[in-house]
């Protein structure tokens, strides 16, 4: 009896597939009813995330921000309006003038951050209407609503993949971290028990490879069921 092919043993989380929480410091983004100055207590490595963090204190509460280039312990940051644009620094993007490089923008006013925050990645306003226009690190313009917030400067630890990771443990250990696969193998390549596409010699799936529109997540590996003929009825 076979074993349930990746995606589905993925779903199913388990010993395999299972991220360490427990490693984990926390998510990091910005805080709510929080504004004014803060102060860098510690900037530290958080596993499973590929740019550092950082604990900011500000007054009797604490956050955890994404650190960009430069930042530094003990020093001061701004959050709210009308701040100056300094690194570090959080404003809305309404209030950010065009060509700065900001990180981790909030895709609706309020939700801490959910673009542009792996390491060495930035993101560059280019226009302020009723929408702000901003380059993503992939070229293309995303408009955003102007009160979402953002950090100013570009994310730190651009240079980690300059490092080889040298052998096949230190690969291992990195995916392990964040949840994926250590080792990516096609289905052709495996038992027919492992996958649908699985046994006989390929590179032909050996059996028909269709898979009907109805099946369960798992399942949908391949060519989807073939859609009925489009000049149906034509003619007659």
């Amino acid at each position: 009896m076979g074993k349930p092919i990746i995606p589905q043993r993925r779903g199913k989380g388990g010993s395999t597939y299972r991220s360490p929480s427990h490693r984990h410091k926390g998510v990091p983004g910005y805080p709510r009813n929080i504004s004014g100055q803060g102060t860098v207590v510690d900037i530290f490595h958080a596993p499973g995330r590929s740019a550092p963090m950082a604990k900011v204190q500000f007054g009797d509460k604490f956050a955890l921000l994404l650190v960009p280039e430069g930042m530094r312990v003990n020093q001061t940051i701004t959050m709210g309006s009308g701040v100056p644009i300094e690194m570090g620094n959080i404003l809305p993007l309404q209030e950010i003038p065009e060509g700065t490089l900001v990180h981790n923008i909030e895709s609706v006013p309020g939700d801490g951050g959910k673009y542009i925050r792996t390491a060495g990645t930035y993101a560059a306003i280019i226009t302020r209407d009723k929408k702000v226009t901003v380059q993503m690190p992939s070229g293309s313009l995303k408009a955003f609503d102007g009160r979402c917030l953002a950090t100013v400067g570009i994310l730190a630890n651009s240079g980690r993949l300059d490092k080889p990771f040298a052998k096949a443990g230190n690969k291992y250990y990195s995916c392990i971290s964040k949840a994926k696969r250590n080792k990516k193998v096609k289905g052709v390549a495996m038992n027919a028990c492992n996958h649908p596409h699985g046994g006989g010699g390929h590179p032909h799936v050996g059996t028909q490879s269709t898979v009907g529109r109805n099946t369960p997540p798992g399942r949908k590996v391949g060519r989807l069921s073939p859609q009925r003929k489009k000049n149906k009825g034509r003619g007659e």
